[in-house]
């Protein structure tokens, strides 16, 4: 499997977005996650408020203590909440240090090897109003105390545009998440920056999601056709355009399912011909 550095370290290019994990009990996360591990895996996407610190939970119970490879990776920004929105927005520095504390413990770490910033300016998800506003600069500098601190590896960002990537520069990103696959190109700009800067481009959903600007590209005919003749599942077409498209590209695509895990990783055998990048290329949201 290729690489792609990350905080100074090696991983492969395809990682694992662990969010879904809140939805399964500790054994079926457990065998998920020794198989992901078995299969090359060596970067994992969490965060506290998955189902309230329960995926870090599972992390800790299935794979502490951790290999020296393995790069986890943890976001702040919000909180889980017990209301039909389980989601409430956690911007302000004291809430974003509170929450690398809360990964420390639950995942049993010294270190967050890389902590991302989740702004909430734009969807999907969450967005910020009235004093749920902070200037990113205030967010930033208290990342980097906790970084001076040894308490995180490295920074990145999640859910932002060209602009605050630009003025993020000088803190020495390593990673920006944001949503981002086959179907949906509209951070083509954002990702061709960090092209430029060296910056890992880690995109979340890249299979699609249950927001409605963010569609599913495995059911898409053409996706579906490529799929058929290389014998494989359109996931795994989906994932292998993200891998040709730009070598700075990490996706994260997340699953409860060993079987969909082993098809996502399969991606990465995947020999897209001249004709398929073309065809999958000319493909947009509204297509």
């Amino acid at each position: 499997m290729e690489t792609i550095e990350l905080a100074g370290r090696a991983v492969n290019r395809i990682g694992y977005g662990a969010m879904q994990l809140e939805k399964v009990d500790r054994a079926a996360a457990t065998s998920l996650l020794h198989r992901a591990i078995e299969l090359g895996v060596n970067h994992i996407d969490t965060a506290s408020f998955y189902g309230d610190a329960v995926v870090n939970e599972h992390l800790r119970a299935a794979l502490a203590p951790y290999r020296d490879d393995l790069v986890i990776v943890s976001k702040v920004g919000a909180r889980r909440v017990d209301a039909p929105v389980p989601l409430a927005l956690a911007q302000q520095p004291h809430e974003l240090r509170a929450q690398v504390h809360r990964d420390l413990t639950t995942l049993g770490l010294e270190q967050v090897a890389v902590v991302n910033l989740r702004r909430a300016d734009q969807g999907p998800g969450l967005i910020a109003s009235g004093n749920e506003i902070v200037p990113i600069d205030d967010q930033l500098a208290e990342l980097i105390a906790l970084r001076d601190e040894g308490l995180i590896g490295a920074i990145g960002l999640s859910n932002v545009s060209v602009s605050q990537i630009e003025h993020a520069l000088p803190v020495g990103l390593v990673c920006v998440q944001n949503a981002y696959g086959l179907l949906d190109r509209t951070h083509e700009d954002e990702l061709d920056l960090c092209a430029a800067h060296d910056i890992a481009w880690v995109p979340y959903f890249p299979l699609g999601s249950a927001f409605a600007q963010i569609p599913s590209p495995t059911e898409h005919p053409v996706v579906r056709r490529i799929a058929a003749s290389h014998e494989v599942t359109p996931a795994a077409i989906a994932l292998a355009w993200l891998l040709a498209h730009s070598n700075h590209i990490a996706p994260i695509p997340g699953t409860r399912s060993i079987s969909h895990l082993e098809e996502n990783l399969s991606a990465t055998a995947v020999a897209l011909t001249p004709e398929d990048l073309t065809a999958l290329d000319a493909l947009s949201r509204t297509s």
